[in-house]
């Protein structure tokens, strides 16, 4: 496959491939001995993970006698979320093969089944159907693009495999209702219950309090250098009332080191922080795992990814009261942006000169920025609540 084929030149398709050696063998040892149920929870990477993570503890809550196994297909999601506390057993996903598939369901032996969002694997599904086990998808997003509406084929049979759909919006459920599947709920969006976790229970970083002093504080979450490109101007000609949090997507040494050199102003990385931050105008937070957190000393926010293939999670800022500024392209991939836009939380920009209007807005106007907060506040409030729909579902399946 591509992988194998590539993955002597590309680390993230090394990861990929080496992370399924011996994969099964492995799985059998770690399952030798289990007496306790499985439930099953399989995500394509890490975003997915975030939005199965509320289902899962609620679950655990509810049937602290059952095990969780969680697998992924990605490495992005497995080697960032490997080491989860909250699943005894957390694995790659073994490739989607008629044989991996038997193997895997007649070591691990699940109980209940989740996919989460997307990921239609056919013989895993299969599988799991022919042996009874109910599956169900979670926070499931459906467009009119995907295959499963222009023809009656394998992939619309998958459909026919799920017990439950708890998909996030009106729209998803309307194309299914279209096309036949009937089993739909619209619970909305995991995501919304899972930041309002992280907004409820915080890292505290008294670090970040001391950079921040008494000035106001952008966050800059998961950026890409097409994003820093149209944020140099704004960040290097600011006033001394304002101070920047930049926290970009990819941490290596080679893409902070690139990120530096736009920067004409102090700054120091989180790495390698002095003791007395309070002179810098940036921090560059160059690990990961503290960006959700940090959206509680923001005042405003720019997230990434959308002048690439999609933004990157809003929500996590929008729970901490954060309007929230980012590019003008997929947008149509994230229901939420949309709406906020609409609804005036958050404001997609194009350019540098449409960046440095907004933002200048949102850091100049009080009343303005407070408005736009109330907003996002309000919206997240009003989303959340999809575990409890789900969980008191598939109750009835135990």
């Amino acid at each position: 496959m591509a992988a194998t084929i590539i993955s002597p030149f590309n680390a993230k398709a090394r990861k990929f491939v080496n992370g399924r050696k011996g994969l099964l063998r492995k799985i059998r040892a770690d399952f030798s001995q289990n007496t306790h149920p499985i439930a099953w929870f399989h995500c394509a990477s890490l975003g997915e993970f975030e939005q199965g993570k509320p289902v899962m503890e609620s679950f655990k809550a509810s049937n602290p006698e059952f095990k969780i196994l969680v697998t992924f297909f990605s490495p992005s999601g497995y080697e960032q979320r490997k080491s989860y506390s909250g699943a005894e057993f957390i694995y790659y996903l073994p490739l989607d093969h008629p044989t991996n598939s038997r193997k895997f369901l007649s070591l691990v032996k699940p109980q209940i089944v989740f996919f989460i969002k997307y990921e239609f694997w056919y013989n895993y599904l299969n599988q799991i159907k022919e042996a009874d086990i109910p599956l169900f998808n979670i926070s499931g997003l459906f467009t009119p693009d995907h295959g499963f509406f222009k023809s009656n084929g394998l992939q619309r049979q998958m459909l026919s495999f799920f017990n439950h759909f708890f998909v996030q919006n009106q729209q998803s459920k309307d194309l299914l209702d279209g096309i036949g599947v009937k089993n739909v709920s619209v619970s909305g969006d995991t995501r919304f219950d899972r930041v309002i976790e992280t907004l409820n229970n915080p890292e505290r970083y008294p670090e970040i309090d001391q950079f921040k002093s008494d000035k106001l504080l952008m966050v800059i979450g998961s950026s890409w250098p097409e994003d820093m490109a149209v944020l140099y101007d704004f960040i290097n000609q600011s006033d001394t009332n304002i101070k920047f949090l930049i926290a970009p997507h990819l941490v290596d040494s080679t893409s902070v080191k690139k990120l530096e050199e736009g920067l004409k102003v102090t700054f120091s990385k989180w790495t390698e922080r002095r003791s007395d931050l309070t002179n810098d105008k940036v921090l560059i937070i160059d690990t990961i795992g503290m960006l959700s957190s940090l959206y509680q000393y923001g005042n405003f926010a720019y997230i990434g990814g959308a002048f690439r293939d999609g933004v990157h999670n809003i929500l996590e800022a929008v729970a901490f009261g954060l309007p929230v500024v980012f590019g003008n392209k997929h947008l149509d991939k994230f229901p939420e942006t949309l709406e906020l836009i609409e609804r005036g939380g958050a404001f997609s920009v194009a350019n540098k000169g449409e960046v440095s209007d907004t933002l200048t807005r949102l850091q100049d106007d009080t009343r303005y920025r407070q408005t736009a907060s109330d907003i996002c506040k309000s919206y997240v409030s009003e989303k959340s609540g999809a575990t409890k729909i789900i969980l008191d579902h598939i109750n009835q399946f135990l």
